[in-house]
């Protein structure tokens, strides 16, 4: 059944409504416990903030898709060896618990099998053929597991954003935090989801790793829900930060960072460049790179 704008409208202010007092509640209880490990701040993770007309940085959408098969070794290791500030990448749990990348809920898309990820156990997901539906030079490309792709940033020296996608419980979390840790990669990823559930996980697992809000709809006071919710920054839909620009600037005074997702246009870029946010996420951050250099040319 269709809902209503005003439905619609109610809905984002209740899911907004969550994500803050969920996040709230877990930077207490991470404060009530001590002070740990000092957090990564945003200018580390992200860089300064942008002003209107500088280049953001580029973040390279479902570990680089436009080259290779997206969200596999392959497409991660194009994207890290080509400089991008950031890999994107989706993550997401078999049925017996293990992160694999994977951005759809159903294998069906980017496999040659078929059905709900979450139905499916690792030894399955491992069999399945995820590089030739984009080329047969890819035939036989694997599935990645969350292990694998922290390896290759590992070795590369890169840094990533880390979209865990589905349902997480804390001991999936924690477990994925703990594989960052091992490499000691907690200054070089930030956890992100659109989810207040388990970015409160992650908050509590971690005090180091940063994390981003996932955003469709704005809340109406974005600094707040911010800052109650302890994250770095957000990544917003690319319509809503057009909508009300003067977020931008608020976030940088409270000192945030905003990421736009997904921009493959050049009038895309241009009109969030102008605007001067930080991070673009895009299906074809080569494209963009030129952009940049000819925007400095003649900006």
């Amino acid at each position: 059944m269709p809902h209503s704008a005003a439905s619609d409208r109610a809905g984002d202010r209740i899911h907004s409504l969550l994500v803050v007092c969920v996040l709230a509640v877990a930077s207490l209880v991470i404060a009530f416990l001590g002070a740990g490990p000092a957090r990564v701040s945003a200018t580390e993770l992200l860089g300064d903030p942008r002003t209107p007309g500088d280049a953001a940085f580029i973040a390279s959408h479902r570990g680089g898709g436009a080259t290779a098969p997206e969200n596999t070794l392959p497409a991660v290791a194009a994207a890290l060896a080509d400089g991008f500030g950031y890999v994107e990448v989706d993550v997401a749990l078999t049925s017996d618990g293990h992160p694999v990348l994977m951005h759809d809920s159903k294998v069906d898309r980017t496999t040659d099998g078929a059905g709900r990820l979450a139905d499916l156990s690792l030894a399955e997901v491992r069999r399945l053929d995820a590089g030739a539906w984009f080329d047969p030079l890819y035939t036989g490309t694997r599935v990645p597991t969350l292990a694998e792709f922290l390896d290759l940033l590992d070795d590369s020296g890169g840094r990533a954003i880390i979209e865990l996608k589905g349902t997480w419980d804390a001991a999936a979390v924690d477990r994925a935090l703990d594989e960052v840790a091992a490499r000691d990669l907690e200054r070089r990823i930030a956890i992100a989801s659109f989810d207040a559930r388990t970015l409160a996980l992650s908050a509590a697992g971690s005090e180091v790793v940063s994390r981003l809000l996932i955003l469709k709809h704005v809340p109406k006071d974005v600094v707040t829900a911010t800052e109650q919710a302890g994250v770095r920054g957000i990544i917003v839909d690319r319509k809503a930060v057009l909508a009300r620009p003067e977020i931008v600037d608020q976030l940088h005074e409270a000192g945030a960072r905003v990421v736009v997702y997904t921009l493959n246009k050049d009038a895309q870029w241009d009109a969030v460049t102008a605007l001067g946010v930080d991070g673009i996420v895009t299906d074809d951050p080569h494209m963009l790179s030129e952009w940049q250099n000819t925007y400095a040319d003649h900006g």
